[in-house]
């Protein structure tokens, strides 16, 4: 079983759930998913056992409930929120596909406050045609915020799809300055 150290804060778009290996961060979830979008967490009807470390699932980690381990997270995305962060600089354990990957390395390019279409990250990843592959690899982005599918947008320059719900996307993309960006362009 692998440990994942975890933790929840509350923040301006709502609770969210952190995750982090000994590698580095392996989740950020927003508390309030669409339905069937994947998670991390336990299920309470999916455990198998309890143990003294936490829960044991089918996903097969250990969840252990550890605020100071994940602290350094913890205050970079305070920090993002109160305006004082544009950048992470912390170690990420992303686990994908290699189109999933390569998709998640491209939002990572994208700079603090701009967007970018999803025919723009499909041609970041050489794979012109696959814009709604695309969208499919970040609707299974398991670290929102941080790798920042929020600044994903339609090629006709609208808000689309996104985890938390669009209005926590809205949300995002104002703190950044990028709403303010599309809407004068």
């Amino acid at each position: 079983m692998e440990l994942l150290h975890t933790t929840s804060i509350h923040s301006p778009v709502g609770p969210l759930f952190l995750a982090a290996s000994a590698k580095g961060l392996v989740a950020l979830e927003f508390d309030a998913r669409l339905p069937g979008q994947q998670s991390i967490r336990p299920n309470p009807r999916d455990l198998r056992r309890e143990n003294n470390s936490g829960r044991e699932t089918k996903t097969g980690f250990d969840f252990e409930d550890s605020r100071q381990f994940m602290q350094k997270y913890v205050n970079a995305v305070e920090e993002y929120f109160a305006a004082r962060r544009r950048e992470f600089s912390f170690p990420l354990d992303l686990r994908g596909t290699e189109f999933q990957l390569a998709c998640w390395r491209a939002l990572l390019a994208i700079p603090y406050g701009e967007t970018r279409t999803y025919a723009d990250i499909a041609r970041a990843v050489n794979k012109p045609n696959a814009f709604r592959a695309v969208g499919m690899a970040n609707n299974r982005n398991p670290i929102a915020i941080v790798v920042p599918c929020h600044r994903v947008i339609a090629s006709d320059g609208t808000l689309c799809g996104y985890g938390g719900g669009l209005d926590v996307k809205r949300k995002l993309l104002e703190l950044e300055g990028a709403l303010t960006r599309m809407l004068v362009a």
